[in-house]
């Protein structure tokens, strides 16, 4: 009579294979938090290598994504410690022959209200910096657009005002300093007569020989980029930019005496004004 009723108290194979299953899906759970909270700390790097590739310039504060990622990491160790010290408690209690109890499921609610607050701050998070990356993405478009590539020795200036605008302002101002305009190049005017269509586009050319002369004097070759330019012209965007050759480059390109630099570099407050 004495051994059937030890046997009865007795945990069966079922129990304990059912507590190693429980202990294996919360060691699982664990390793899955830690990993997911490894690459959330690496995001940063990852954006700032994306920032890097795509040339934007405003900085930005990734600093949140390590919190986020060392917060779930700290989760899944601390799940794991949970699952382990339970599991203990559950075999202890069965090696005892203590009758299967309903357990508290105070662990899983509780990884779940935090993975539950983690992702709705991560995506708050991920919605805000994607609003401050395109916004300074397109911020750095716009400024970029016609803006002068590395070593070609143009640059660029945005006006305040239409092409048209900016064409009868940079016109005043030449006749003001007595300056000649040799020509206005209507680019976008002649496309419309060939059938085409491109933004406005508008090239003034213009100078004085008493500065322009003594330049070919010492270098011939300035002849090619001589008289100025300056090009006003539209972009996809609409916005309207006003570039010229850069007196620095054209100086390297052609080794005309440094002291003669002065003779062009007219050219940039002329289109400062005419751009403001």
């Amino acid at each position: 009579m004495t051994e059937p009723a030890e046997s009865a108290k007795g945990a069966s194979l079922s129990d304990y294979l059912a507590a190693e299953r429980t202990l294996l899906a919360w060691i699982r759970t664990g390793l899955a938090l830690m990993g997911f909270g490894f690459v959330i700390a690496r995001f940063a790097l990852f954006l700032e290598q994306l920032q890097l590739v795509q040339h934007i310039s405003a900085p930005h504060t990734y600093g949140l994504s390590l919190w986020f990622g060392t917060a779930l990491i700290a989760a899944g160790g601390t799940v794991n410690l949970l699952g382990g010290w339970h599991h203990l408690r559950l075999v202890r209690g069965l090696d005892r022959g203590e009758a299967a109890r309903s357990h508290s499921s105070a662990l899983a609610v509780g990884t779940t209200f935090f993975l539950a607050l983690v992702g709705l701050a991560m995506a708050i998070y991920l919605i805000s910096v994607r609003d401050s990356a395109h916004a300074s993405s397109s911020e750095n478009i716009q400024e970029g657009i016609m803006a002068p590539g590395q070593g070609n020795g143009i640059l660029s200036k945005a006006s305040h005002h239409s092409v048209a605008e900016t064409l009868a302002k940079l016109q005043g101002i030449l006749q003001s300093k007595g300056v000649a305009v040799f020509a206005v190049v209507d680019h976008s005017g002649e496309a419309e007569k060939a059938g085409l269509k491109m933004p406005p586009t508008k090239l003034v050319i213009f100078g004085n020989p008493k500065a322009g002369t003594p330049l070919m004097q010492a270098a011939p070759s300035t002849a090619i980029d001589l008289p100025l330019k300056i090009l006003i012209a539209e972009d996809a965007a609409g916005k309207v930019w006003v570039s010229y050759n850069s007196p620095g480059y054209l100086q390297e390109r052609h080794s005309f005496p440094a002291a003669l630099l002065p003779n062009i570099a007219v050219v940039e407050a002329l289109a400062t004004a005419a751009a403001e």
